[in-house]
This record gives structure tokens, C-alpha cells and sequence, in this order.
């Protein structure tokens, strides 16, 4: 079912929000101190193609609060906001709703993503 979830998932405006983040990590590696960030960035993406299956454990510290809050002036609202609408569309029909329920996960993701880790 995963297999087939994650195919469904990247027609239904996953493969939009994989590139998101692509485009995203890209913009933060230009610049040499933006490397772990865009780093992070990368392993979203990752997780934003194939969502099914996995879970999010959210972690913190010092550090990654300052990350966290640097990446929501520039970049992280944007992020949630587009998930965010395409999860409230998904979720107009009653098949869309686990497709919207990812993108909730993955807006969620969005606003604090470094710290997180996926298992």
C-alpha cells in the first residue's frame, strides 16, 4: 500500500513539494555558511517525494531554534502556507484526505524542520 500511496502522492502535488524543497536547498547552498541548511533541505525533499510510511520525530536545542527561526524569515512560512492549501484541497474529497493529512505533516515540518528527524 505504501508503494502505491507514495505513486498516487507524487501525481497529487507531491512531486511539487519535493521540488519546493529542492529549489529551496539550492538557494541555501549558493552561500557557504547556508550548506547545512540546505543540506536539511535535501533530506526533506527526500521525505516529501515518498511521505507514506514514515513518521517525523521532532527534536530541539539552542542551535536549532536560532536555525529554525532563521528558516521561518526566509523560506519556512512560504513552505507551510503551500502545504498547507494544497492539504486543505486534498482533503475536499473523502479519497484526498490521507493525501491531505501528508501535506499537513509535511506544513508542520515546514515551520521547524531542523531538529527533526525521520523514521
Amino acid at each position: 500500500m505504501g508503494c502505491l500511496g507514495n505513486l498516487l502522492w507524487l501525481i497529487l502535488g507531491g512531486f511539487v513539494g519535493g521540488l519546493s524543497w529542492l529549489v529551496i536547498g539550492l538557494l541555501w547552498c549558493i552561500t557557504i555558511v547556508g550548506i547545512p541548511v540546505g543540506a536539511q533541505c535535501f533530506k526533506m525533499a527526500k521525505l516529501t517525494f515518498a511521505p507514506f510510511g514514515k513518521t517525523v520525530e521532532y527534536g530541539g536545542g539552542p542551535v536549532r531554534l536560532l536555525i529554525n527561526i532563521l528558516w521561518l524569515i526566509f523560506g519556512g512560512l512560504a513552505m507551510a502556507a503551500e502545504f498547507a492549501i494544497f492539504g486543505l484541497l486534498l482533503c475536499i474529497t473523502i479519497i484526498g484526505i490521507p493525501f491531505g493529512l501528508q501535506m499537513f505533516k509535511l506544513a508542520k515540518l515546514s515551520l521547524m524542520p531542523f531538529g527533526a528527524e525521520v523514521k
